[in-house]
């Protein structure tokens, strides 16, 4: 026996909640970057150092103190970008590049949405309840 039968779509519910994106905005972070936390930078690292703080990304670096992980990536793509580059600096580099959110896929792993205006008074992070959704759909 294969167990019951599905319900009718209209008696289906999530359980899980969906949480929203969090808004990012596009004209990225504003003000001066943060001071190199990791000693003296390479040429470099300085070069990537403020390009990597005007990221839309970095409004949530700044707000979840990630500034050593920023510095830390910064340092590890000067070194994966030198023409005999290891595999293991280039790993890395992917792999930060991942937890940072700086390509799609780890935007949207994150939830993190880059868009063109986000109100002040808009909060970066709501969690939907679907069960209210539905009521006010019905």
């Amino acid at each position: 026996m294969p167990g019951p039968p599905p319900k009718h779509p209209s008696q289906r519910r999530r359980t899980n909640p969906t949480i929203a994106l969090t808004k990012l905005p596009r004209a990225g972070r504003l003000g001066e970057p943060p001071e190199w936390p990791l000693g003296k930078p390479s040429r470099r690292e300085a070069e990537l150092w403020p390009k990597l703080w005007r990221t839309p990304q970095a409004v949530m670096w700044e707000q979840l103190g990630w500034v050593d992980t920023v510095a830390r990536y910064a340092r590890i793509a000067a070194l994966a970008e030198r023409p005999k580059a290891t595999v293991a600096a280039l790993s890395e580099a992917r792999q930060l590049e991942d937890r940072l959110g700086l390509n799609p896929l780890a935007l949207l792993r994150l939830r993190w949405e880059v868009v063109d205006d986000v109100a002040e008074d808009e909060p970066t992070l709501e969690v939907v309840d679907i069960r209210a959704r539905l009521k006010a759909v019905e």
